[in-house]
């Protein structure tokens, strides 16, 4: 009897290593910014985030690397819509504010999903409101689609009513998006996140990286 208890022992110490193994091995403890998520991707944060050829505020065409060339948080949205964008878009600015008053630097970016009304000089006036450093994007239509689809976002513009064709209002996701420049995305942030949260979690994935 004590030897079968001692080997029912010994083998429950072998599992319970195994399991240890898996759970800090395997699962993500060399993830240098584990401490930092407060979220996780089906697959992997590599599923997020890519290549893509905009154009900004002054009509000049940019790739991603001309944009994340420092930490920045990215949001996918457009300069009609009447409350959800104007209210993440000032969320997020005033997280760049908080770590830019402890001397991080991030930039805000905001991709229009509505290349057809957005254009460079709507997307200058918007962001300059919102936040002087806040880059605008927008694009050709199959090259917001492309940056759309790397960061795996939503995009559907409603049908309007007739005679009222430029009304239009447009359903997307509403996420903000952290990347920095060697890594790409890192994190995601959803609309319940306040500034002063977000400030902190970008601060912790910045020290670590």
């Amino acid at each position: 009897m004590t030897r079968l208890i001692a080997i029912a022992a010994t083998t429950a110490v072998i599992l319970l290593i195994g399991i240890t193994y898996y759970m800090t091995t395997l699962s993500g403890d060399d993830d240098q910014f584990a401490q930092c998520r407060a979220s996780s991707v089906a697959g992997g944060a590599g599923q997020i985030g890519g290549p893509f050829t905009l154009v900004d505020e002054t009509g000049k065409t940019v790739t991603d690397k001309d944009v994340i060339d420092k930490p920045a948080l990215i949001y996918f949205g457009y300069t009609f819509c009447p409350d959800i964008c104007p209210l993440d878009a000032a969320r997020n600015a005033e997280a760049v504010e908080i770590l830019e008053s402890r001397g991080t630097m991030v930039k805000p970016v905001f991709i229009s999903i509505d290349p057809a009304r957005d254009t460079p000089e709507m997307l200058a006036e918007f962001t300059e409101y919102l936040h002087p450093r806040m880059v605008g994007l927008t694009g050709t239509p199959e090259q917001v689609k492309a940056a759309s689809q790397a960061y795996r976002t939503f995009y559907q513009a409603q049908k309007p009513a007739e005679g009222e064709e430029d009304l239009y209002l447009v359903d997307h996701s509403t996420m903000s998006y952290l990347t920095l420049p060697e890594h790409g995305f890192v994190e995601f942030f959803r609309r319940d996140v306040t500034a002063e949260q977000m400030a902190d979690r970008i601060q912790c994935f910045i020290d670590a990286s």
